[in-house]
Formats: C-alpha cells, structure tokens, sequence
C-alpha cells in the first residue's frame, strides 16, 4: 500500500513521457502518441500535470485554456492505483489552475461507461449536457459531454 501523502502533482517534464505511454497503454483504449504528450511540453495554452507517488509516475492530465474555457483534454491514473483519490487530486489542480488564469467555465468529454469517472466529475460540480454518439475510433463508445459553466465562482469541494 502506498502512502498517499506523498502525492505531489508537478509539470510535465520530458523525462516523465516514457512512463505516462505506459500508463496511456493500459487507460486508453485510442491512446494519445507519444509526440501528442510532446506537444504538451510547449503547449501556449496547456497546463500538464504529473502525479508522481513517492517519485514514481502513477497519473497525468492536461487542461487547455481556450478564451473563458477550460477544456479537459485527459485525466489518466495507473490501474492498479485507481479509486484512491489520484485522479480526484489531479482534476483539483487542473480546476484551480484554469481559474486562476481567469478561466469561467469548463468542460471535457468522457467515455459512457466510465461510472466511475462520472461520478467524479459530477462531484467536482459538472453536469451531463450531451452525448456524442460513437465518439471514441476505438470501439465506438459514446461521449458523454459534461460542462462547469460557473468556474470562476467554483470551490473546491470539501471531500
């Protein structure tokens, strides 16, 4: 069992790319090529964040600052870590980051079946807005479309 309190979230750094593909491998059935995580590395408008767990890689997720919007672009937790409060913590950061760069609403797209992400991002405070049929190329899962339309105003949520 790993001790949690050693989570720290930082930057993404090159040299966290190889274990982020591995992690990218296993949680995403059309996982994202390892120049798309390069791109992050420079992106104008992105903030990347790694988890690290007493200085292993064990997350990542990334957020794109469009105008007013912050648009979740991806939230991954190694398996065998999920369900611990990783992801939670990583979306926390991403929130409070778009915020304050002035950001006033949010949105990202998830797979349908994923309950568990879902229900973590409803208590975060999204909303279900729309579904977008067949949106994942892999096996042609629905999106379900979830928005935070009052972000400047939003508070972290007390566990």
């Amino acid at each position: 069992m790993h001790d949690l309190k050693t989570l720290r979230l930082e930057r993404l750094r090159e040299e966290h790319i190889p274990a982020i593909l591995q992690i990218e491998k296993v949680a995403n059935g059309a996982p994202w090529s390892e120049r798309s995580f390069r791109n992050e590395l420079s992106h104008p408008h992105g903030v990347f964040f790694t988890a690290l767990l007493e200085g292993k890689v064990v997350g990542y997720g990334g957020v794109w600052l469009l105008v007013d919007e912050a648009h979740i672009t991806t939230v991954a937790v190694e398996e065998t870590l999920r369900r611990n409060g990783i992801g939670r913590r990583i979306m926390l950061d991403l929130l409070k980051a778009a915020k304050e760069r002035g950001m006033t609403c949010s949105t990202l797209e998830v797979r349908a079946g994923n309950v568990g992400a879902i229900k973590l991002y409803e208590g975060l405070g999204y909303a279900v807005t729309a579904t977008r049929k067949g949106y994942y190329p892999d096996n042609k899962e629905d999106a379900v479309v979830m928005w935070m339309y009052e972000l400047d105003k939003w508070e972290p949520p007390i566990r």
